[in-house]
């Protein structure tokens, strides 16, 4: 009898391994089935998103315009995962959370296709170029209180500077015209291209997903920021190009500015630039002696029916500040016309004299700026544009650049980047046998 109950014993656990390893064996193979159906749903990538931006996402919309889960769960069941219940868990769309996946991928392809060494020259440089936005900011401000410090003394002692001969006046003028007159190269045109406002991913309602993907995504840094700039120069035209077939010819420009057209686009940028050759230029004039004598002079020169010390001071101060910005102007010619500019000034590479500020933007102004070696050209300073713009803002305009490129060059009318999946994950249940169910996640993403 104990023999009996010691062989029953054994049977039974025997039977019950055996019954627990075919379950195993029954959800090995249903996950095996979804692994194989999810990753082949995911190789139907949009080609030509890969091919011309090197970036993996699935239409969503299946070449439609309109996005279904439905359109998933179907390719899931042609796939193999057939007799199953899905459900989707968390799904990710290039545009989502700042557009994190498309930012990630892009890093990700020029890390791997260039190496770190691609940006490593860079690294040291992003603390300046921080520094050169905040000292322009500042200059702007002691800009205008200067001009309004001159202002209230001339009004104060009833005085006013004669119109000829008159750096600042002119300079005044200078500013109040249209920028684009005063830095395109000759015989240059500029692009009047333009893209239907509406139609642009950034002011569109977009396609969302939902879901937290922080376990798989990785925190963009320094070095990413760098690396996206390098992905946005590879990929995209400049005013400075000569190859131009995009939708806007000035794609990087209109990333860093998003309006509708060439023209716009192209002058916020130069306005910008503006600002950040000027800081140089200022801080550089301060310190050369002789051409503060040569301002302090010709302030002399306009003040000398007042004779108040103090209004020729404040005079020769924004006479230098007028020298800086005409100073400025050349810089813009320089870059725009294909020429180097450096990020420091030296006498050697200053443009303007003070007698030549006077003729800057009349029919005597013939110069397009020079060329000085070892400066960094126009592309260099969208460099810096590039790495100081916030990065959700850029990357959703660059994702409407690649929308619009791809419906104009491509043909792919229905193509939305808010319908582009980068990451899913499926919960899916199934019934193995004898009322037992099995629940279990499969995650995807193009990493």
């Amino acid at each position: 009898m104990f023999v009996s109950l010691i062989f029953i014993l054994l049977v039974s656990f025997a039977g019950s391994l055996m019954e627990s390893a075919s379950i195993q064996m029954a959800k090995n193979y249903r996950r095996a089935d979804m692994n194989r159906a999810i990753e082949s749903v995911f190789a139907e990538y949009q080609k030509e998103l890969l091919e011309e931006y090197d970036i993996f996402a699935l239409d969503g919309s299946y070449e439609t315009g309109s996005y279904a889960e439905g359109n998933l769960k179907d390719r899931l069941e042609y796939y193999g995962a057939a007799n199953m219940e899905h459900q989707i868990k968390r799904i990710q769309f290039l545009t989502d959370r700042d557009c994190q996946a498309f930012w990630q991928q892009a890093a990700w392809y020029m890390e791997q296709r260039y190496g770190l060494d691609i940006v490593k020259d860079w690294t040291g440089m992003t603390s300046v170029w921080g520094q050169q936005e905040d000292q322009a900011k500042e200059y702007q401000t002691e800009e205008k209180e200067m001009e309004q410090n001159l202002e209230n003394l001339l009004e104060a002692n009833e005085g006013e500077l004669p119109a000829e001969e008159n750096p600042i006046a002119h300079v005044g003028q200078l500013q109040s015209s249209p920028i684009l007159n005063l830095v395109m190269p000759k015989d240059v045109a500029v692009s009047e291209k333009r893209v239907d406002p509406g139609g642009l991913l950034e002011h569109r309602e977009r396609n969302s997903g939902y879901g937290d993907f922080s376990d798989v995504a990785e925190e963009s840094g320094t070095l990413s920021t760098l690396l996206f700039g390098e992905y946005l120069l590879e990929h995209f035209s400049l005013f400075t190009d000569e190859e131009k077939t995009g939708a806007l010819d000035y794609e990087l420009e209109y990333i860093l500015e998003g309006k509708p057209s060439d023209r716009e686009n192209l002058e916020g940028v130069v306005k910008k630039l503006m600002l950040i050759r000027f800081v140089p230029n200022y801080a550089y004039i301060q310190t050369d002696a002789a051409m503060k004598a040569e301002a302090e002079a010709m302030a002399l020169t306009l003040c000398s029916l007042l004779a108040v010390p103090a209004i020729t001071e404040a005079a020769a101060q924004v006479i230098l500040l007028a020298w800086a910005y005409g100073e400025t102007v050349m810089d813009l010619r320089s870059l725009l016309a294909g020429s180097r500019v450096p990020l420091v000034k030296t006498k050697d590479s200053w443009q303007l004299s003070l007698s030549s500020l006077l003729k800057l933007g009349t029919e005597e102004d013939l110069s397009d700026g020079k060329d000085t070696e070892g400066g960094l050209p126009y592309r260099e300073y969208l460099r810096m544009l590039l790495f100081l713009k916030p990065q959700g803002e850029m990357a959703l305009r660059t994702l409407g650049m690649i929308e619009q490129n791809l419906r104009k060059e491509e043909g792919l009318t229905w193509f939305r980047a808010d319908l582009c999946i980068s990451r899913v994950e499926f919960r899916s249940q199934v019934s193995l046998r004898r009322g037992i169910r099995y629940d279990f996640s499969t995650y995807f993403g193009y990493q």
